[in-house]
């Protein structure tokens, strides 16, 4: 009974996408509003100069990636974090997608190499078993990149709010100097060549270039990347733009509190790390006394 069962949701499915691709239903309003969300990103994207580092898709991913994407924006689905960590690591929304697309189909066509292979150890030529262990590989695939760009997303935020703790101390310390706030964010952007002082660099260039003030431009990064801090200072920088001496004692009090928050969180780490080596140490010693113990153990078993 699976057999045929198995087959008629399989037609069945096809049939039912083969009618969706010949009769696709018609926009709703979320869809032509994504639509124009859509467009206007595009456009805020080509004035802004997109940064040349970000991923470049071509071949197989280029062709499956972009009606995904398309087919996203078509349906309103927003992905606010998904974007974000993608844009912290420079990577592009149709890679994604079709990443996630193409493992799972991947795994779905070593299905009948796994009949094949179950069926020259002697389990039969059933398909059952295969097509179950295809699935879950297939559902596993499908969260992977998932997992994977949330993990390397999370490390390029601890690191770009590292470096905005540093660029809060260079923006005080050219305001104390006498530099206005435009001319010491510019001045305090330009010092490093990490990756993350560059995109404050190329924000704060591009806002001058379409005639943003710096703050919009670093609230506007604080929010493709979700760094609340940048945020943060963008509108405690709108607040009191005019007023140098409380905008260095505001910068110079939220350096220190980002300092001191990193300094406890890796002093969290430490003790984690600390707690695990005692716990190899201990499984360590354990394995040592059994060793010592079992001869005596064995000779008493004998006797």
């Amino acid at each position: 009974m699976n057999g045929p069962l198995l087959a008629g949701a399989v037609v069945g499915l096809g049939l039912y996408l083969l009618y969706r691709a010949l009769f696709p239903p018609r926009p709703g309003l979320a869809a032509r509003l994504a639509a124009f969300d859509a467009a206007r990103r595009r456009g805020q994207e080509n004035a802004r100069r997109v940064s040349p580092r970000l991923e470049r898709v071509g071949g197989l991913r280029a062709r499956v990636g972009r009606p995904l994407a398309a087919l996203a924006e078509q349906r309103g689905w927003k992905l606010r974090s998904v974007r974000a960590d993608l844009a912290i690591t420079d990577r592009s929304l149709e890679g994604f997608l079709a990443t996630k697309f193409l493992l799972p189909a991947a795994a779905l066509l070593f299905i009948p190499l796994m009949a094949g292979y179950f069926a020259l150890l002697g389990f039969g030529a059933s398909l059952q078993f295969p097509v179950w262990v295809c699935l879950l590989l297939a559902a596993l695939f499908f969260f992977i990149p998932d997992m994977q760009l949330r993990q390397e997303a999370k490390e390029r935020r601890q690191d770009f709010r590292h470096v905005v703790g540093a660029f809060l101390d260079l923006v005080s310390m050219n305001l104390a100097g006498g530099r206005g706030v435009p001319e010491a964010l510019q001045t305090a952007a330009g010092v490093g060549d990490g990756w993350a002082m560059q995109r404050i660099h190329e924000a704060l260039a591009n806002a001058r270039i379409t005639g943003q003030t710096p703050w919009q431009a670093l609230g506007g990064l604080g929010e493709e990347l979700d760094i609340a801090e940048l945020s943060d200072l963008a509108g405690a920088l709108a607040l009191v733009a005019d007023d140098g001496a409380q905008i260095r004692k505001s910068l110079s009090a939220r350096a220190a509190s980002m300092r001191s928050r990193e300094i406890s969180e890796l002093e969290g780490k430490a003790g984690e790390r600390s707690q695990s080596m005692l716990i190899a140490q201990m499984l360590l010693c354990l394995g040592f006394l059994l060793f010592l113990v079992y001869p005596a153990l064995i000779r008493i078993m004998s006797t």
